[in-house]
């Protein structure tokens, strides 16, 4: 399994902006998926963003379409979710996760096989 480790989080006001980073210990993700997942204290972890493993396709859900980003460095080391114009509820621990080697990109988290510990993100109103 790949293990991942985000980076990135924090406390920020409402309005403001954070970039998250997702890498793979000791190697590449240029061969996955890589999603963007949330949880929020007593909800369910939710889908974000996913980027396929060619870079060619992004999707988001509707909650952060047109304010978060995700992309990939050009050595495809690293995967980035660039949030912007946040919201108090977009406060949440956020997961990188990645499924199987070429496979499509899919916003459904049990596609994914291997997620990193989270880092938290905070948004003061």
């Amino acid at each position: 399994q790949v293990q991942l480790v985000e980076s990135g989080g924090g406390l920020v006001q409402a309005g403001g902006s954070l970039r998250l980073s997702c890498a793979a210990s000791g190697g590449s993700l240029s061969s996955y998926a890589v999603g963007w997942f949330r949880q929020a204290p007593g909800k369910e972890r939710e889908f974000v963003s996913a980027v396929g493993w060619s870079a060619g396709r992004t999707i988001y859900s509707d909650s952060v379409k047109g304010r978060f980003t995700i992309s990939r460095n050009n050595a495809k080391t690293i995967v980035y979710l660039q949030m912007n114009s946040l919201k108090p509820e977009d406060t949440a621990i956020y997961y990188c996760a990645v499924g199987r080697p070429f496979a499509a990109v899919t916003p459904t988290p049990s596609d994914f096989e291997s997620w990193g510990q989270g880092t938290q993100v905070t948004v003061s109103s």
